[in-house]
């Protein structure tokens, strides 16, 4: 049964004693989403709205009178970009995406500079942006932090809308979201991403955009994922355990060469040893057996894609950058339209972008 309660009306406690999908629900509102906090927001029906408003907003964008009609859509409105960990794509994807949609931009990238530092609580920083700005976007090492302000100011009276960009190592629900795009795109012409196999390497223990993303694909029919990992990088039981709940076909190996010939998709991924427990706890790991070369590209299928989230170390040769399967690049750019498309929805603006797009594209 659906809870028919608001974010306000419910404790802390009693929302994270929930079912994650079930506390999903409490930041959507009857016609979307309210907050972009995690992936088990999305259907696989609002997953697909939110790839053709991000395709109409593209299109609009390349001619002067379109780019001038989607700046004026938000020119009220101010965003908080609150990145408190290392960023440099997501960051700037945000910050191209406000500017598309004309908000105004502040931002806070260094705690050394902000009242942190004299010894503020994040909470009560968030609380201040709130006052200021109409939406916080934030990026944080803390797990659940964007989620607990969400409801946070929601008890507090001022319930702006909270985009995660990425959260820990839980969840980083706009990476996966333009992921999906992106096998949308690719597959147009392949019907869809229903059918297809995903491929994931690398460190999938800690990878949030891993995830995130395997949860979204979870909602398409007669998927399958091949999860390659050395045993200390594997992914974790819970999302094993969503994929089982889901009858979501999937395989764990430590064999990536095994498994190219195979996939549909490949998503590669670097160890992420900014999460070590203690410094050098993974640099013992042989990464080669998880990267992909350019001699791959003979057992790849020539309808493949291959996507990395970046950044990247060593997990695919830059020899390997010009194949045309090769799509981490126009993955990253997809990242600016999806967030675009979040943002104009996040302030009921879908509509106005699909109706100008009908009458002038």
């Amino acid at each position: 049964m659906t809870d028919s309660r608001a974010l306000s009306d419910i404790g802390w406690d009693e929302l994270q004693a929930l079912d994650i999908a079930d506390r999903a629900a409490f930041f959507n509102h009857s016609d979307g989403e309210h907050h972009v906090l995690m992936a088990q927001q999305f259907s696989r029906e609002r997953m697909d709205a939110i790839g053709h408003l991000a395709t109409c907003i593209r299109q609009i964008a390349k001619e002067e009178e379109g780019a001038r009609f989607l700046q004026h859509l938000l020119w009220t409105k101010r965003t908080m970009l609150y990145f408190t960990q290392p960023s440099s794509r997501t960051f700037l994807s945000f910050s191209s995406a406000c500017r598309i949609v004309g908000m105004d931009r502040g931002e806070v990238r260094d705690i050394a500079i902000s009242s942190e530092v004299k010894g503020e609580t994040r909470e009560d920083s968030v609380r201040t942006f709130s006052s200021y700005y109409d939406m916080i976007i934030m990026r944080t090492e803390i797990g659940g932090f964007a989620e607990r302000m969400a409801w946070l100011l929601a008890h507090a009276g001022r319930p702006v809308p909270i985009i995660n960009a990425g959260s820990g190592s839980d969840q980083h629900p706009t990476q996966a979201l333009l992921d999906i795009y992106t096998l949308q795109r690719s597959f147009e012409k392949r019907g869809g991403i229903d059918g297809k196999s995903t491929v994931f390497v690398g460190d999938l223990m800690r990878g949030r955009t891993v995830r995130s993303l395997a949860q979204l694909l979870s909602a398409y029919d007669d998927v399958r994922m091949i999860f390659v990992a050395p045993d200390k990088l594997q992914i974790r039981e819970d999302i094993l355990a969503m994929l089982r709940s889901a009858n979501v076909p999937y395989e764990l190996t430590d064999d990536f060469e095994s498994t190219i010939a195979q996939a549909d998709a490949i998503y590669m991924t670097r160890v992420q040893d900014e999460w070590d427990n203690t410094p050098g706890e993974t640099g013992s790991i042989d990464i080669s057996r998880f990267s992909f070369r350019e001699e791959h590209l003979r057992v790849l299928s020539p309808d493949a894609v291959l996507m990395h989230p970046f950044p990247r170390r060593h997990e695919i040769e830059p020899q390997v950058d010009h194949d045309p399967r090769a799509v981490y690049w126009r993955q990253m750019r997809n990242g600016m339209w999806v967030r675009a498309a979040l943002i104009a929805g996040l302030f009921g603006r879908e509509q106005a972008i699909l109706d100008y797009h009908d009458a002038n594209v």
